[in-house]
């Protein structure tokens, strides 16, 4: 098993209790603290749902934000923040689009 810094804040066993989290050794801190931030994830889904109300196209910002994100350079310390960010802003556009196919079919 890979030695990670996190060890002993990730897992009561000692050991990173999951991929995502394995994933993360060797970085800051401040990621990981993000992905468990309620207030940081519902600031990324506030972002997307502003630009559904406003009539933007999100299935292009989703996908503009994942070509970004294969262009990248793996190096990057930004990229890492755009994969939680694309991560977030997928769940949040299922979401959306389920939400919208229950309205459909709802008069206002």
């Amino acid at each position: 098993m890979q030695v990670c810094e996190f060890q002993g804040r990730v897992s009561p066993l000692g050991g990173v209790s999951n991929p995502v989290d394995r994933s993360l050794c060797g970085r800051s801190s401040m990621l990981w603290l993000k992905r468990w931030n309620f207030i940081e994830r519902a600031r990324l889904e506030r972002e997307l749902w502003d630009a559904f109300e406003a009539k933007e196209d999100i299935e292009a910002m989703v996908n503009g934000l994942k070509a970004r994100i294969e262009a990248a350079d793996p190096s990057d310390p930004e990229l890492g923040d755009q994969n939680f960010r694309l991560e977030v802003w997928i769940t949040t556009m299922e979401r959306i689009r389920k939400i919208e196919a229950m309205m459909a079919g709802k008069e206002r």
